[in-house]
């Protein structure tokens, strides 16, 4: 009996440090908006990106440099990609997220190639 007992309480003892093992840090999220420094050759600046996100669908606004812009995109685990149309061509980011910072590639259209990072503002 005494052997049961025992053996019950180790059980129970293990329970929650498994519990605590398998428990997945929540997915990263791009909703709310982001200050992002943008360095291109052509020069750089800091756009301002507010997103919503529905499952891996993303959609916000671009405001900065090149007026205002609906954006669209997809977040897959950390990685992160969005894009809007302006008079200089198709702006496409592509990144990462890690918590409330952000980094990347950038294509600005004509304007030429570059990165980016920056910080959410709000969430």
């Amino acid at each position: 009996m005494q052997h049961a007992a025992l053996a019950l309480a180790f059980c129970v003892a293990l329970a929650p440090a498994t519990l605590v093992q398998r428990a997945q840090p929540p997915a990263p999220t791009v909703a709310g908006t982001w200050a992002l420094d943008v360095t291109l050759d052509a020069g750089s600046g800091t756009a301002t990106f507010t997103f919503t996100q529905d499952g891996e669908t993303i959609k916000g606004r671009y405001t900065g440099t090149l007026g205002e812009a609906e954006v669209k995109g997809t977040i897959q685990g950390a990685d992160v990609q969005f894009s809007f149309e302006s008079e200089a061509g198709t702006i496409a980011y592509k990144g990462r997220i890690d918590g409330d910072a952000m980094a990347g590639t950038c294509v600005y259209g004509m304007l030429g190639e570059g990165t980016f990072k920056g910080k959410r503002t709000k969430g």
